[in-house]
């Protein structure tokens, strides 16, 4: 099988992935459309491996990182799913209470990559939390195909619910200083806009390429910093609404956009990656929650 690289992908191979990651599409269409682009020696097989997310190889910190406390605990989450598991870490040398992070999965519940973003914002000097809303249903089944599926079978107010719910969990935490955070990538980031509106003591939102609320917006007291990708037509088209009612309500925030990257920038499992942005991005966030969670 011919070894692709992510220069020769046209854009709109790129494009179609986003659909069928989004469930625009279904998985045979998706084929279908993606057949017309494998010419000169390039297969929909090959071409299908290449879009498709590589766990093994791009996980950042390991899951025993010896300055890792990260262990696997469950919540209550009473208007939402139930009883949700979530992967908790922070650093083993720690001084004192930290600042927490809620990490929000995709559409996808939590994936080796989302634990891996947890763990890493632990290493910064955070307690995390990274749930998965997948739980009352089994859990993250292993692959993001199934858990697509899956999620699409929970109502999307419920999950937000959940993610409240951990959020009060790490505020409460005899480790926490009771300043809380919460970053999220896709779904995520919509889950993290609508924490924004919803949790009146939130210190910090960071939505990746999320959806925008559209209702109740003055009622945000947390300072956002959003990250958008420049080629994802489909969110960005929300933005300007959003930050003209942000803007009339005097709200707090900062917003980057990253050119010529497309969504799903940060994720290091997929093509869609693009390292310089992914670091930029993070190192901002990092930097935002320290000054807004350790204050």
């Amino acid at each position: 099988m011919k070894k692709l690289k992510k220069e020769e992908i046209k854009q709109e191979v790129f494009d179609l992935y986003d659909e069928y990651a989004h469930n625009k599409l279904q998985r045979r269409e998706f084929i279908e459309k993606l057949s017309i682009y494998a010419v000169g020696g390039v297969t929909v097989a090959s071409l299908m491996s290449f879009l498709m997310p590589n766990y093994k190889d791009t996980m950042l910190v390991k899951q025993d990182d010896p300055n890792l406390d990260s262990k696997y605990i469950t919540y209550e989450s009473i208007k939402g799913g139930g009883s949700i598991k979530g992967l908790l870490s922070k650093p083993k040398d720690a001084k004192g209470t930290l600042g927490g992070i809620v990490v929000v999965h995709e559409n996808r519940g939590l994936n080796p990559y989302i634990e891996d973003t947890a763990r890493r914002a632990a290493l910064e000097g955070f307690i995390t939390l990274a749930p998965d809303a997948l739980t009352p249903l089994g859990g993250y089944p292993g692959n993001d195909d199934e858990g697509r599926t899956l999620q699409r079978q929970r109502d999307r107010n419920e999950m937000l619910e959940d993610f409240i719910a951990a959020s009060q969990y790490l505020k409460n935490h005899e480790d926490c200083s009771g300043k809380i955070g919460v970053v999220g990538f896709c779904f995520g980031g919509w889950i993290s806009n609508m924490m924004a509106v919803k949790v009146s003591d939130l210190s910090a939102a960071v939505p990746f390429y999320g959806g925008q609320p559209t209702e109740d917006i003055d009622k945000i007291n947390a300072p956002l910093m959003l990250q958008f990708a420049g080629l994802d037509e489909r969110v960005n088209a929300g933005w300007p609404a959003y930050e003209k009612v942000l803007k009339e309500h005097g709200k707090e925030y900062v917003a980057y956009t990253y050119p010529d990257v497309n969504h799903g920038f940060h994720n290091t499992t997929t093509p869609r990656y693009d390292k310089e942005a992914a670091e930029l991005a993070w190192g901002r966030t990092i930097e935002f929650f320290k000054s807004k969670l350790n204050s």
